[in-house]
């Protein structure tokens, strides 16, 4: 059997044994998830308290559910929970009682444009209760003048917020985050796809020499990037950039969220192995919502972060239903993710940073005979040997973009120099020591 055969089935059986489990923002079924994954690589996980304040947020009660189900007056259930975990309303408190079709109809939750599919619903933040079914279902149970039991056995109280941190030191300090969510359920695609994608992504980087250090981290989204910036302040103040791993499974081509640069050193690296990869991809325009880029790249720690999905959330009719199923997902497109992350995370960590020995105001080239000995020519003058124009163009592209921040890649891409002429200017710069690599 091939090596990548053997990684392919052991996506598939990842898959498998964690799709059943129940998770949501905090709860029994993330925990156990986190432990299935440290089988693979070293995770440590870390708890944060119901009732801690995370900057505008608080964590909210542990939520752990048993059972939940709908029965109809002649005593058959018609909606369980333990045939399908998306069945219960996330968050939703305990009930038990009988109601009316009129009463129960505000807690029952389907899709009309897609009858077959049972939709994720969830309700994190308010005092409520619901069931989701699909909607051919809810023609053919849910009827006027009909009476039903109803029972959810779940209960909120004072916990924690569970997630996965990794840390992967290389021969810099500098730190690239990856970030993926563990907070849905039974949905394979959004975020199952990126839970395991993460985790063998994670694997192979271990086996690496890396001249950068890596931050991967599994937490629910949102309240769990929150809380995980709040209790890590001054280490993700240190972060170049980021990757959120979200979507990567499905059948459909690639896409890339750009960061709200666009144009930082991770965007280009993205961009650069998407069209080395001579596929079909699609680039999406940078906005505000999405996944948690929205917390690491807030006013308050700017990291520039990018997505590379496949089948991106909210862009395929399957998004939140039942029908991101592991027949929707296959093992095989979450491999060819993986491979394209690897190329990513090559490429980033073959980044090169430059910053200027004196960054204050101008140097000056010419006593370093770097300048023309007469001024004031203009552009046709200089054209002529030794000081053509791109030469002297390109040293001081190269000197106004080394802040030790700005990549090679950048200057070439923000001088619309080619490689070659950058290149030669740093070269140079370096032997007459203005220039060296942060």
């Amino acid at each position: 059997m091939s090596k990548r055969s053997i990684v392919t089935n052991e996506i598939r059986q990842c898959m498998e044994l964690l799709f059943p489990i129940s998770r949501s923002l905090t709860g029994i079924g993330n925990r156990k998830t986190l432990k299935i994954l440290q089988d693979i690589v070293p995770l440590k996980i870390k708890e944060y308290p119901s009732g801690q304040e995370v900057y505008d947020w608080v964590i909210p009660k542990e939520w752990n559910i048993k059972d939940g189900w709908i029965k109809n007056s002649q005593g058959e259930k018609i909606v369980d929970f333990k045939k399908s975990n998306l069945h219960v309303v996330g968050y939703s408190q305990p009930v038990k009682g009988k109601l009316t079709f009129k009463e129960l109809v505000p807690h029952l939750h389907y899709k009309e444009n897609l009858p077959c599919a049972v939709p994720y619903r969830t309700s994190y933040y308010n005092d409520y209760w619901g069931f989701c079914v699909s909607y051919d279902d809810f023609k053919k149970y849910f009827r006027e003048g009909e009476k039903y039991e109803v029972f959810i056995d779940s209960n909120l109280e004072d916990g924690s917020l569970s997630l996965g941190e990794l840390l992967i030191p290389g021969k810099k300090n500098d730190e690239f985050l990856i970030s993926t969510y563990i907070c849905h359920p039974s949905l394979a695609n959004d975020n199952l796809s990126g839970i395991v994608l993460t985790t063998f992504l994670a694997k192979k980087m271990l086996e690496m020499k890396l001249n950068y250090s890596y931050r991967i981290v599994f937490v629910p989204e949102t309240i769990g990037a929150v809380a995980y910036c709040k209790n890590n302040e001054d280490a993700m103040k240190k972060v170049m950039a980021g990757i959120i791993i979200s979507c990567v499974g499905g059948p459909g081509i690639f896409s890339l969220k750009p960061s709200f640069e666009e144009k930082s050193f991770v965007d280009i690296a993205a961009r650069k192995v998407l069209t080395a990869s001579k596929q079909e991809f699609k680039e999406y325009e940078f906005v505000p919502q999405g996944s948690d880029e929205r917390q690491y790249s807030s006013p308050g720690f700017r990291i520039p972060c990018i997505t590379i999905c496949r089948d991106k959330y909210c862009e395929y009719d399957y998004y939140h239903t039942s029908l991101d199923n592991l027949d929707f997902v296959k093992a095989e497109n979450i491999f060819k993710s993986i491979e394209m992350h690897m190329r990513l995370i090559k490429e980033i960590d073959s980044l090169k940073f430059y910053e200027r020995t004196e960054s204050r105001c101008e140097l000056q080239l010419g006593k370093r005979g770097l300048y023309p000995k007469i001024g004031a020519l203009n552009r046709i003058d200089h054209e002529k040997k030794p000081w053509r124009s791109n030469e002297l163009d390109a040293l001081y592209w190269v000197l106004f973009y080394a802040d030790g921040k700005t990549s090679v890649d950048q200057m070439i891409e923000r001088s619309q120099m080619n490689k070659k002429q950058i290149l030669d200017a740093i070269k140079k710069l370096e032997e007459k020591k203005l220039l060296q690599k942060k």
